[in-house]
């Protein structure tokens, strides 16, 4: 079978990780996905490991590879009128503009909905911004960790009553909000193909945030109140409840349903004798007396390693999970089965790992295993295939015509 999105060309204008991560998807589908940096590269190309706190001497940035796989690079100045008219000649043949300029931005350079769509109807603008296209802050910047995690009350939700808020990951926003956007964009191309009208996709972080966060949002708003925060201590249901080991790890049960797994539960930990214990007979019952079961449930996992706490539960089929480091969740034998990894070989940086799309498809193989190119290594290449001449080419790309 053909790829879904042989012969769709797109032009991504984008920095950092949302709207690339949406290219990248789109290039593991089939599109031909232009990339289109400043001269000197993007900060998110030059981070490599050892800037960030690793003990590296990985010469590439992995994430930016991930978030890039698959592109080809044309760098150019839009400042320089001569690189903005190529790129409206590269932009000719596209079918999706695929960007994260701020409004004001792709006004100022043309690349406005309105103004591109004016000369070419059916091209689709997919646009990823951090607070929307509408209203006072439609023009502020903003990285997942302000609009989608701080914003949107997630940062302030994943605490303990006293404890301090949580602090993001990086990447985690963006990753969700390419989703939604690649959603968008494929639904955008169906219509097109159909009707042959473009239209403009658009995706904030901050709308992602609250949609992620949507169970709580939903509650709360129904409620009008915030949602009542998980403690520990005195978990509604202590069979959904993470609890430390012996080894100093820890452990996550998620038996939401405890009526169901409670009596294999007591038998998994050794304590049968729970089973007919009036204080824990059913949910209500061990809801009113949580604090007395999630105590007796700390010092009896104290009392065991994880590695034998995984014994024991797995044994009864239990829905639980050891709360793994990274580098352990990376060595899983169930992801890697399921091709979570895949091997890069890289011109420059040899052979290492990666994370491919998060999704799979009978009909066409999305490996996630090219590289992302090399700086403007397409360049000339592209404003060819663009139709610009020779001369033309070296003053969009600030060279000498001789």
């Amino acid at each position: 079978m053909t790829a879904p999105l042989e012969g769709i060309r797109v032009v991504e204008i984008a920095s950092f990780v949302a709207a690339p991560a949406a290219g990248a998807l789109l290039a593991d589908l089939g599109a031909d996905v232009v990339k289109v940096e400043i001269p000197n590269g993007e900060i998110y190309r030059h981070s490599i490991p050892r800037r960030l706190g690793y003990e590296s001497g990985f010469s590439e940035a992995p994430h930016f590879q991930m978030d890039n796989r698959g592109k080809r690079s044309l760098a150019l100045d839009l400042n320089r009128p001569a690189a903005r008219r190529a790129l409206d000649q590269v932009l000719e043949g596209a079918d999706v503009l695929l960007t994260n300029l701020l409004p004001g931005r792709l006004v100022r350079y043309a690349l406005d909905a309105a103004t591109v769509r004016s000369a070419q109807p059916g091209l689709i603008v997919a646009n990823l911004t951090g607070f929307g296209t509408e209203g006072s802050e439609a023009d502020r910047p903003g990285f997942d960790y302000t609009a989608y995690w701080a914003r949107t009350g997630f940062m302030d939700q994943l605490r303990e009553p006293d404890g301090a808020p949580a602090f993001l990951r990086p990447g985690v926003g963006d990753h969700a909000a390419s989703l939604a956007l690649v959603s968008g964009i494929l639904a955008a191309l169906r219509v097109r193909d159909r009707t042959g009208a473009g239209q403009t996709v658009g995706v904030s972080l901050l709308h992602t945030g609250f949609y992620i966060l949507g169970n709580d949002a939903a509650l709360a708003l129904a409620a009008g109140q915030d949602p009542p925060r998980h403690e520990r201590d005195r978990a509604r249901n202590p069979l959904w409840n993470h609890y430390p080991t012996a080894d100093g790890r820890w452990l996550f049960l998620v038996m939401i349903d405890s009526e169901r797994y409670w009596p294999d539960f007591c038998e998994a930990v050794g304590h049968p004798e729970w089973r007919d214990d009036p204080r824990f007979d059913g949910a209500i019952p061990r809801y009113r007396n949580a604090e007395v079961l999630c105590a007796e449930l700390k010092d009896l996992f104290a009392e065991r390693t994880l590695v034998e706490w995984e014994s024991a539960l797995e044994a009864r089929r239990l829905i639980w999970a050891p709360v793994r480091t990274l580098s352990e969740a990376l060595r899983d034998e169930q992801a890697r089965a399921n091709g979570v990894f895949a091997s890069v070989d890289h011109p420059v940086a040899g052979r290492y790992e990666t994370v491919t799309a998060p999704v799979t498809l009978s009909g066409h193989a999305m490996p996630g295993d090219r590289p992302a190119p090399a700086l403007g290594a397409d360049g000339e290449a592209i404003l060819r295939e663009a139709g610009l001449a020779p001369e033309e080419i070296a003053e969009a790309m600030g060279r000498d015509p001789g």
